[in-house]
């Protein structure tokens, strides 16, 4: 005797409750891909857009659903029919004509199929949110969320007691009242068994699904609110983050310049007497340099670009030690279009004349090093000055202007683990290494 394994099947309240739980799924998982698009992010950024920005939005959120709407018809997946609440957050945030469009495209499937109330009901739902936009305060609109209840109570007895409109309590009420009106007409012109669908409705048959499914309606409005404002918060936020990194490369390369000036003119001063004719060609030649910085305000150049005007500051400094002064470069040809941030080599060059050669007797010699590693730029300048001990090594790191410099900009722009590297021994030399990404670009890089 073979035993029976009795069925088990949903109840209908048991279904009604899994469809609004994916509906409310649904609408999050479009929100949330949405939001990764960088247009879409940019139309959600400005509260005045023109009409190319409104129809992408309405046809970046009503393509969608209107896939939602035919497949509840052709899968009888009801969690996709998003009509009410996609029409209605579409004219919140885009506008009335948009939410209309979206109303309209939503409603062609359910049209087709012979629900001839979903037009006017798609479409009025598009005008009462663009409606509502119209009249809200937009700042009031973005603080929507999906935990509203929890200080809906505290919303009502604040406007009662200042007698003043709350907007929160105006946009949970909208939905609502859409949704009960949905669930009127319904009633009304559906049969009992089905046949006919002049406007499709979840249909709720207790006292809390006729409670749940208005709520659901207001949090499918009120989630992807929350996503979207999550969205633009992280963007303004990379965006200052951004501005403050430009602010302080700024701030880092005024303060190089006037660095490198002081030094060079201390340089000049110091031969006025002693050697004028010197002195006068010094001038001719910081003049030359300081014209190439004035022209030039990127904050990124070409290798070759950075290599030139390290010529320039080493004509200087040639025309002070004369031949005692040697420059030994080994450049790979192929880092040359490799984009570096500007007067990055000149501050370690001239650290290395200052602090290394400067009081070494005899040829001081300069090695200018750049070869590709790994996916990475490194750049080396090395002197076999009098070195430094390690401890006043340390403190030209953290106390000179000029490496100091040199560090914080590397932080700034790339970030922590890219630093200034010095080695250094006692009447040996010292070396200075940089190692940042490579990027070659044919455009000028800016902050």
């Amino acid at each position: 005797m073979q035993n029976e394994i009795p069925s088990q099947t949903l109840g209908q309240g048991q279904i009604l409750l899994v469809t609004l739980i994916v509906k409310l799924a649904v609408i999050a998982v479009l929100a949330t891909m949405l939001a990764r698009f960088r247009l879409f992010r940019r139309i959600l950024l400005t509260e005045r857009r023109d009409w190319p920005e409104r129809l992408i939005f309405a046809a970046g959120f009503g393509i969608p659903l209107t896939a939602g709407v035919a497949a509840r018809l052709l899968l009888n997946y009801k969690a996709a029919d998003l009509t009410l609440s996609g029409s209605f957050l579409t004219g919140l945030i885009a506008g009335p004509y948009s939410g209309a469009l979206v109303g309209a495209s939503v409603s062609i499937p359910a049209m087709l199929a012979g629900e001839w109330g979903a037009l006017p009901f798609a479409v009025g739902c598009g005008f009462a949110g663009g409606g509502l936009r119209e009249i809200c305060p937009k700042a009031e609109i973005w603080k929507f969320t999906p935990f509203f209840f929890t200080r809906l109570l505290q919303s009502f007895w604040r406007q009662v007691r200042n007698v003043t409109l709350d907007w929160q309590l105006v946009l949970v009420a909208a939905p609502v009242a859409l949704e009960f009106l949905r669930l009127t007409i319904a009633a009304r012109f559906n049969s009992l068994d089905g046949s006919t669908v002049r406007l499709f409705a979840l249909e709720p048959t207790t006292w809390w699904q006729n409670f749940l499914v208005p709520l659901v309606s207001v949090m499918a409005v009120a989630i992807p609110i929350k996503i979207w404002n999550s969205a633009r918060i992280e963007h303004r936020l990379a965006e200052q983050e951004h501005l403050l990194m430009v602010a302080r490369v700024d701030a880092l390369a005024n303060q190089i310049n006037p660095h490198f000036l002081f030094n060079t003119l201390t340089s000049i001063s110091s031969l006025i007497r002693s050697k004028p004719e010197t002195a006068r060609l010094l001038i001719v030649k910081l003049s030359a340099l300081l014209r190439r910085l004035l022209r030039s305000q990127e904050h990124f150049v070409t290798l070759r670009e950075e290599l030139e005007a390290v010529d320039e500051y080493l004509d200087i400094e040639r025309v002070r030690f004369g031949p005692t002064l040697v420059v030994d470069k080994q450049i790979d040809p192929t880092a040359l279009d490799i984009i570096v941030p500007s007067m990055i080599l000149q501050p370690l060059v001239e650290n290395s004349i200052k602090h290394g050669l400067g009081r070494k007797l005899g040829e001081g010699r300069i090695t200018l090093q750049a070869f590709r590693s790994g996916g990475l730029l490194v750049l080396e300048v090395r002197d076999n000055g009098v070195g430094l001990a390690h401890t006043r090594m340390e403190e030209e790191s953290e106390g000179g202007i000029g490496l100091r410099n040199v560090n914080e900009r590397l932080r700034v722009i790339y970030g922590a683990p890219y630093q200034l590297k010095l080695q250094s021994r006692p009447d040996e030399g010292t070396a200075a290494r940089i190692e940042i990404p490579e990027i070659v670009t044919t455009d000028r890089a800016t902050a």
